[in-house]
């Protein structure tokens, strides 16, 4: 299981006072993957740019797909616009394939937070796996869930990771998601001013 499958799996805990919205996970997932591409070095940062290393099995579908997506030619892709780009409907596909994979099953109950249709994720190793990462507060997969509203934000006083490329990531996922919640109260006091528009006095 890769990262982004472990963020997805924690993201699904239901948690109605605080929804995960499907455009902040998709952000993260998109870091997930290229934190996971990382270290694989299927690509390196160089600064804050993704230069392509090997593209070498991956050992999972939509890392795979990942990579491949990845620009190949100078001055190469932002992070920030890797993030955009990937991850437009990201959430949708891993929610796709983990149903595929037998991950997510139909059930009475698990509303997902960000969609209508009742799941559920399944009792498998991989659940367990994502659920014990999830408690021992691995830094990176804690940073992520973190950024989407799943648990505390992690303090300056805690471990982060150790590899600076992972730690540029783990700040533009913050600050990408930070910039998407920006958009929608601006659309948000559009909307109402909008409206106060056409209100009848």
């Amino acid at each position: 299981m890769s990262t982004a499958k472990d963020l997805f799996i924690i993201a699904m805990d239901p948690q109605p006072e605080h929804p995960v919205g499907q455009g902040d996970l998709s952000l993260a997932l998109a870091g997930a993957e290229l934190i996971d591409l990382l270290g694989a070095q299927a690509a390196v940062l160089d600064g804050d740019r993704i230069v392509p290393g090997d593209r070498s099995e991956l050992n999972d579908e939509l890392l795979t797909e990942a990579s491949s997506a990845l620009t190949r030619q100078a001055p190469y892709e932002r992070v920030e616009d890797w993030l955009w780009r990937r991850g437009r409907d990201l959430s949708a596909s891993y929610q796709a394939a983990l149903e595929e994979a037998g991950q997510l099953t139909r059930g009475r109950r698990g509303l997902l937070p960000f969609g209508t249709d009742r799941l559920e994720v399944a009792d498998t190793p991989a659940h367990r796996r994502a659920l014990s990462r999830r408690e021992s507060e691995e830094p990176v997969l804690a940073s992520l869930a973190a950024a989407v509203g799943v648990g505390e934000p992690r303090s300056d006083d805690e471990p982060g990771p150790e590899d600076e490329a992972v730690t540029t990531v783990l700040a533009v996922v913050g600050d990408a998601v930070m910039e998407l919640e920006a958009v929608r109260q601006r659309r948000s006091i559009e909307n109402a001013a909008f409206a106060n528009v056409w209100r009848v006095p």
